[in-house]
């Protein structure tokens, strides 16, 4: 083979260089609220860092759940990778339930590990299938999978402008994308800024343009201003309603999600899927069938996350950070201040005042640098906690002066 232009013989061509994984940009932060907070340097407290940068559940999941991984007696099978008939069964029933929406647990729903493995790999699978079309469209301030995806499909990623009250500007997407469009990624109620998407006019606009519809709904059973929504309510044709028990139930460390939709979706990815040897274990299948059928304590998850979001909501309006309380999710999007120097700023002033840490906006897109997300998944006594350190602080006189 000849080298290319500007190569030297024996060269070792560039490939695909991962980027820093998004939250270990936070590093230095962490270590900085460490050793004021846990080890009391420098005028702080042996209370501990309260890390409110991810969305990782810190309540218990249901025992009943627990006691049915414990029991299943399937550790020594293989699973399906379309996942067990029960396990299926489960969460058609809890779509039914929760979106009045029937699916085919047959033919229209399959089992994930866990949603971002997902998110993560759908764009390379579909371009196998349709090798014409390269081009993922996301949210341009989202959850950072969704382009990460596209890269490691060796698509193009395509930022969607989104609308002031919430969802896709999809009229803004351009004739050229358009035409290379593979995917359409929706996010509701949003990761990061809390606000809702319409996704019927979603479905729509796919089928129009002949563009399938990945909706991303894991915060659904968090949704606050009015009922939770799913794309499948127009119908399965064109699109793929993507959930998980990571948030519902607590069981962000069982990877335990599903796929539901289109069928002839539904069915290339399960074929391709288990080619690749994606299957939720055995144990976890038991167990996500007891949490699918249970709806009490996510109504109780429901309560904490509203206490936590109104708790904190209060707290940050008297330090000088007031933000909109959102219409879905548990994370409050904070914008900046004037005179802040930014969303990386802001997150050392809250890690060093109230040894909180959160993430600063700009790991969801260049549209995020002007805010931080707190996700409120810690128990009140740690928001608590941070109120007294942020309260005894000059952050409020800081922000009003800036």
């Amino acid at each position: 083979m000849t080298a290319g232009p500007g190569a030297q013989a024996g060269d070792t061509p560039v490939g695909f260089a991962p980027p820093p994984y998004p939250y270990d940009r936070l590093t230095d932060l962490k270590a900085n609220a460490i050793e004021r907070f846990d080890r009391g340097g420098a005028g702080g407290d042996h209370g501990g860092v309260v890390d409110c940068s991810i969305g990782t559940p810190c309540d218990p999941p249901p025992a009943s759940v627990l006691d049915a991984m414990a029991r299943s007696d399937t550790e020594r099978g293989y699973p399906t990778s379309q996942g067990s008939p029960a396990y299926r069964a489960a969460a058609a029933g809890w779509i039914r339930r929760r979106f009045g929406v029937s699916v085919d647990p047959d033919r229209e729903l399959a089992a994930c590990v866990g949603t971002k493995e997902f998110v993560a790999s759908t764009a390379q699978y579909l371009r196998l299938r349709n090798p014409l079309r390269d081009t993922v469209l996301y949210p341009a301030v989202s959850y950072p999978t969704y382009a990460m995806g596209a890269a490691l499909g060796g698509c193009r990623s395509v930022p969607v402008r989104e609308l002031a009250g919430g969802g896709l500007d999809l009229a803004s997407v351009a004739g050229a994308d358009l035409e290379r469009a593979l995917l359409l990624w929706t996010n509701s109620p949003s990761n990061p800024t809390g606000l809702l998407t319409d996704l019927d006019a979603a479905a729509r606009w796919g089928r129009e343009h002949g563009v399938p519809v990945f909706s991303d709904e894991c915060y659904a059973e968090f949704t606050w201003e009015g009922p939770p929504r799913t794309v499948l309510s127009s119908g399965v044709e064109g699109v793929v309603a993507v959930h998980s028990l990571s948030k519902r139930s607590n069981l962000a460390g069982v990877r335990a999600g599903f796929y539901a939709g289109d069928p002839t979706l539904v069915g290339y990815l399960l074929d391709v899927r288990r080619h690749a040897g994606l299957m939720v274990a055995g144990p976890v299948q038991a167990g996500s069938v007891v949490a699918f059928d249970d709806d009490a304590h996510v109504l109780e998850q429901r309560r904490r996350y509203e206490e936590r979001l109104g708790y904190l909501h209060g707290v940050l309006a008297k330090v000088g950070l007031p933000t909109a309380v959102p219409a879905g999710g548990f994370y409050l999007w904070v914008p900046v201040p004037a005179g802040v120097g930014g969303g990386w700023e802001l997150a050392g002033v809250l890690a060093h005042e109230g040894g909180l840490l959160v993430s600063p906006g700009g790991l969801y897109g260049p549209g995020g640098t002007g805010f931080v997300r707190i996700a409120v998944v810690q128990p009140m006594e740690r928001l608590e906690l941070v109120a007294e350190r942020l309260y005894r602080s000059a952050l409020a006189d800081t922000i009003r002066g800036s």
